[in-house]
């Protein structure tokens, strides 16, 4: 067994000796947690809830693409108003429009994917007691929870949800009188998006702090996991790119309520002129897209650490280019803050700057072919263990390699002009962004499930789940491809008013039923979610036999993770069939002196008196044999 360095983590870290006499109650064990595991139980299971909520929304207006001269009369019983003799009404098909992008794009692939990672993940693999302010976790999360309350309570009020796209872009989303959707709907949405940025505000300064200053001894920045970083630079983005979304909305909520005109001018409603002058909507684009592209990459940046990991433990390999990775991630980082204009080729922007802007989209896509590649090589004759998480990170990164190609084309501002607002758009950030975050979404809950309530989740299901989602995925994405390039616009109620867009009628029917296909495979996970939390079989304390720090923490979960002294950190996170070793994994606390076979000049960088001891060793071994 390794050693156990006693380390004092000061006030931060709580004594154990209080964890061990505090009996929690219902309210603060389940509902009012500090315990960063507990929360991030909380996070998983609210975002599971809302996706399965944008899922149901997605089912309905798919229904109406697919059928749009036919009636359901169970629509009318589920939707009254909404669906007036059986058909979707048309404001209320663009609200669900909207409201299924904005729960997916936010409150599932950043609060459910980032809140229930990072929660988990960074104190346990850095070799923190708890976050640097559990306090505020907690907070982060009822944030969070108010957030997803707010916006669902717009579906029962008279006119009901925002209309206006999940990017509300004015003149819809400025004047309450625009649409049904833009009056009390809008307010809602902007006084729930208020909330998720605080909640993520309060979570990201949370997760910086915590990985900056409460790492345990011997655990420098280069010996952190993928997962780590990927979520401590995602931290980063959110806080820097979400306060501008606020400045945003504020300037909004002026020109609904206060008669400002930020974003208006020479309006007409219903024949009035309205008094609004001296306004720009594009302002409100570049603010949205200053945080809109940022957060393309807070929700791909978690999956791509979550993949980079899963992939390692079950190749039984070091992960291929560590530091490359790392740089990687580094770099998108930075580069997202300056590629934002992409989304706005067609707003009559000044060339040389549309120009600008699509250079440096290009440049982007170098460090994610870096990790492309680095990802492909760690796979490469890998000792490979097919279990459900190891396949959600393959189809992870088959999504985004198929998903990004595309996105060459959108980042040419020529080719731009012709694509923006078709399927085309659709189909891309559907499978980049989408399905690739929710796949490694899904890896990461298969992975660490575990982890999280002790139990093993359902294998054969696990299989059953992946095959009809990831199929599914591509059956109903990969054709809107080729909608785009026939000029098929989005967000379009019906498509028989358009000779020309008929002959799509057929994919549309295609593409409907492959969704509702893929909508009861989530089914099957649910069922394994929840059963294997009260039934699964009990897990070991190491099931994967890796060797992040997570898994040296007991079975049985306790508010402070470790007994007794936080464990020390000797090495990086990757030591996978190394030549020469016992095992095929080393965990990062196993001192080297007990691996001195398996043990390489490249470990030793700085720590002179190790590598003098390993050649030490590694002469007597030589002196040893020369005798025999």
């Amino acid at each position: 067994m390794s050693t156990l360095a006693v380390q004092d983590h000061g006030v931060a870290h709580h004594h154990e000796e209080g964890h061990e006499h505090h009996h929690d109650t219902f309210l603060t064990k389940y509902i009012f947690s500090q315990d960063h595991k507990m929360i991030a139980k909380q996070f998983l299971i609210t975002g599971i809830t809302m996706a399965f909520i944008a899922m149901t929304l997605s089912i309905l207006f798919r229904i109406q693409l697919a059928y749009p001269d036919k009636t359901f009369p169970l629509l009318q019983t589920l939707l009254g108003r909404f669906a007036p003799d059986g058909r979707l009404d048309p404001n209320f098909y663009l609200a669900l429009v909207t409201i299924h992008g904005t729960i997916m794009v936010f409150f599932v692939l950043t609060a459910g994917l980032s809140g229930t990672f990072a929660n988990l993940l960074i104190p346990l693999q850095v070799g923190a007691r708890d976050m640097a302010s559990p306090f505020m976790n907690m907070l982060s999360y009822w944030f969070f929870l108010t957030a997803c309350v707010i916006m669902l309570s717009s579906f029962f009020i008279e006119k009901g949800p925002a209309s206006g796209g999940w990017t509300i872009y004015p003149p819809l989303s400025a004047l309450p009188k625009a649409m049904p959707g833009s009056g009390l709907g809008m307010t809602l949405w902007l006084i729930s998006m208020v909330c998720f940025v605080g909640s993520s505000l309060m979570g990201g300064i949370n997760y910086v702090s915590t990985v900056l200053n409460m790492r345990t001894k011997g655990m420098d920045l280069w010996k952190m996991p993928l997962t780590v970083w990927a979520l401590f630079l995602t931290a980063v983005l959110g806080v820097l790119a979400f306060p501008v979304l606020v400045a945003g909305i504020v300037l909004l909520i002026f020109d609904r309520s206060f008669g400002t005109s930020f974003y208006l001018s020479d309006i007409v409603i219903a024949g009035q002129v309205m008094p609004f002058e001296g306004g720009s909507p594009i302002l409100f684009q570049h603010l949205f897209w200053f945080l809109g592209h940022p957060e393309v990459y807070i929700v791909i940046m978690p999956a791509m650490g979550i993949a980079s990991e899963v992939m390692s433990v079950n190749s039984r390999k070091p992960i291929f280019g560590y530091h490359a990775m790392v740089y990687s991630l580094i770099g998108i980082t930075v580069l997202s803050f300056i590629v934002w204009g992409h989304h706005m080729f067609v707003t009559g922007m000044n060339p040389f700057l549309g120009g600008v802007f699509m250079i440096t989209t290009l440049i982007i896509a170098v460090p994610s072919a870096v990790k492309t590649f680095n990802w492909l090589a760690t796979l490469w004759r890998g000792n490979i263990r097919f279990t459900p998480a190891m396949l959600f990170a393959i189809g992870m990164v088959s999504f985004f390699i198929s998903g990004g190609l595309t996105g060459i084309f959108l980042g040419n501002a020529a080719l731009d002009i012709n694509l923006h607002d078709t399927y085309f758009v659709v189909a891309h950030f559907h499978l980049v962004m989408g399905s690739a975050a929710i796949f490694g979404m899904l890896c990461g809950v298969y992975h660490w499930f575990p982890k999280m309530f002790g139990r093993l989740m359902d294998e054969k299901l696990g299989y059953l789940h992946f095959w009809l989602t990831f199929i599914g995925a591509y059956l109903v994405f990969f054709p809107m491809h080729f909608m785009g390039l026939g000029g098929v616009p989005r967000r379009y109620y019906a498509m028989t008013e358009f000779p020309s867009f008929n002959q799509w009628l057929s994919v549309n029917v295609f593409i409907t039923w492959a969704a509702v296909v893929s909508a009861l495979a989530q089914i099957a996970f649910l069922f394994n979610f929840i059963h294997s939390i009260f039934w699964g079989k009990k897990t070991t304390q190491n099931p994967w036999n890796a060797n992040t720090l997570e898994w040296t923490t007991p079975v049985e979960h306790l508010h402070g993770n470790w007994p007794g002294e936080i464990p020390t950190v000797y090495r990086w996170a990757y030591d996978y069939s190394k030549p020469g070793a016992e095992e095929d994994f080393i965990t990062q606390i196993t001192p080297f002196s007990h691996t001195m076979s398996s043990n390489l000049p490249s470990d030793f960088e700085d720590n002179e008196a190790g590598l003098e001891a390993q050649t030490k060793w590694a002469s007597t071994q030589k002196a040893n044999e020369e005798v025999k």
